[in-house]
């Protein structure tokens, strides 16, 4: 197994996990569900109309926690916005009812990946494994 394919089993068998961004000066927090391991990247999903988007255009450093009954997961870098119609409807495919509702709304996912990277799989006390990735 890879390493991008370690970090990706983690956010798999967390099923939830939280994406963490930054508001003019404060943290901001939600949870996400949607990501998509493609070649060497994990993609993830947002609504491009959505205030975590727009956060992600205004500093792209963010952070991805996930916890997966044995492992919680760091995984930080800068979020790449770059345009990917091809992942965009591997979403849609995988989630046709999200697909339905951004057709109909006229909305755009918008699709990033993390870039300069730093996955910690860490334990309660200690990291793990550490693993870097760069595009």
């Amino acid at each position: 197994m890879s390493d991008i394919e370690k970090v990706n089993d983690i956010i798999t068998k967390a099923e939830t996990f939280y994406l963490a961004t930054v508001d003019g000066d404060k943290p901001k927090v939600r949870p996400l569900g949607f990501h998509l391991l493609d070649g060497d990247k994990i993609y993830f999903g947002v609504g491009t109309y959505k205030d975590v988007y727009k956060q992600m255009e205004a500093n792209p450093n963010v952070e991805i926690a996930a916890w997966d009954g044995e492992h919680f997961l760091r995984y930080y870098g800068v979020a790449d916005l770059s345009k990917n119609e091809e992942i965009v409807e591997k979403a849609f495919e995988l989630m046709p009812d999200i697909a339905e509702a951004y057709k109909e709304n006229g909305w755009e996912m918008g699709i990033f990946f993390l870039d300069k990277a730093t996955a910690e799989i860490r334990n309660m006390m200690e990291v793990e494994e550490t693993y870097e990735f760069e595009y």
